[in-house]
């Protein structure tokens, strides 16, 4: 892939969550996003900065590697400016809407790129409607639309119905930004996007 904007914004993400993971759990706390406290203390700064933080290694290693994988396609059709203006939006859209929801709950926090990834994904397939997607645990591979409805029927199942703890709104307001931005950058894309999804369930 060689030095990106996507390679950039890996390493900038690794290296913070490992400092604060590791290092400092006060800078830590200060970049979490509390709807509780930051509504009250003025702390919006955190809609954005909880992105750049994980919880933990494997939190950490998901999300990075699914940009990874992902970031390239994105980068090759936005450009760096297009990339993280989309990477940025994916993660406050959705932190927004956690914000609202969890406002008056003193114990809740979250953290991750999930909205930040989530967006970029969408894109991508969006961009790319006939990419597949490949799973550890699945032999074949998924076409890309698909995917993309299943997960987000499956996100706005889990976030009415939250009962793990993972953030599901991230990844349901985060990949619908990305979709929102790919359309509006390539609206032919979303032609094709559908007439592919219409030629799978019909």
């Amino acid at each position: 892939m060689g030095f990106s904007i996507t390679i950039v914004t890996i390493a900038i993400t690794t290296i913070l969550s490992l400092y604060t993971l590791y290092s400092d759990q006060n800078l830590l706390d200060k970049l979490i996003l509390r709807p509780f406290r930051d509504s009250r203390e003025g702390n919006y700064y955190t809609l954005a900065t909880s992105g750049f933080i994980h919880a933990d290694l494997q939190h950490l290693l998901f999300n990075m590697l699914t940009l990874y994988f992902f970031g390239g396609v994105v980068d090759h059709i936005m450009g760096p400016m297009g990339f993280m203006g989309l990477y940025l939006a994916s993660i406050i859209i959705a932190n927004l809407i956690t914000f609202n929801k969890y406002k008056n709950d003193p114990n809740y926090g979250s953290l991750g790129a999930s909205g930040g990834t989530s967006g970029i994904v969408f894109a991508s397939v969006l961009f790319y409607p006939y990419s597949h997607i490949y799973f550890f645990f699945i032999p074949i591979p998924i076409p890309g639309p698909l995917y993309a409805v299943l997960y987000l029927a499956y996100s706005y199942y889990a976030s009415k119905n939250n009962r793990d703890g993972i953030n599901h709104d991230a990844h349901l307001y985060g990949s619908l930004t990305g979709l929102a931005v790919a359309m509006l950058v390539e609206p032919g894309s979303a032609i094709a996007f559908l007439h592919y999804i219409t030629g799978i369930f019909l």
